[in-house]
């Protein structure tokens, strides 16, 4: 079952104790000459995958895209880019599962200590499991060289869903620019 929820939620993707900042991935075309890359088309979403986005955050998402590859020396043109970017989104509904135990000792044979507190004797564990069901939200951003229509460079980053609006604004271009570090790529 898919679920509609914004982009800017994708984007705030905290594990655990939110002390996680997404899993970033990239690959590319080992005999592209990146430098040769000025300009750039967007060529819009594959696969229709925005339909999950509200209005805001594909402006924010777009924007610190834009903001990026401008740092890089790259300028956003309407048609007839040296590049065309595509981009794609999906979440996935994932659950997660910890587990505590709390050991009491108790009286009995402790060994060469002889009797008292702890050993073999009695005691009891107790193990506390807990599931917790999350979404995990996937950012996929394409770059195809225009004239040979290749994949050229492929940027994905992968990270836990919370909808926590306030944060949006400032996490989306922070979670790009992470993505970004790796174009263009280091040979």
């Amino acid at each position: 079952m898919k679920k509609t929820i914004s982009f800017g939620a994708l984007m705030i993707m905290l594990f655990l104790a939110q002390t996680s900042i997404g899993q970033v991935k990239s690959d590319y075309d080992k005999e592209a000459d990146f430098s040769k890359y000025k300009t750039y088309t967007f060529a819009g979403w594959q696969e229709n995958s925005d339909k999950i986005l509200n209005e805001f955050d594909k402006k924010r998402i777009l924007d610190a895209l834009r903001s990026e590859f401008s740092n890089k020396g790259m300028e956003v043109v309407e048609s007839d880019g040296d590049a065309i970017i595509t981009l794609f989104v999906v979440v996935n509904q994932k659950t997660s599962t910890t587990a505590y135990t709390d050991f009491n000792g108790g009286m009995g044979y402790g060994g060469r200590w002889g009797w008292g507190y702890g050993g073999m004797g009695m005691g009891s564990a107790t193990t506390t499991y807990t599931e917790s069901d999350y979404n995990e939200g996937t950012l996929v951003v394409d770059m195809y060289d225009t004239t040979e229509k290749q994949l050229i460079w492929q940027g994905v980053i992968t990270s836990t869903v919370t909808e926590n609006p306030k944060k949006r604004e400032k996490t989306i271009p922070k979670k790009i620019r992470k993505l970004m570090k790796k174009y263009p790529p280091k040979k």
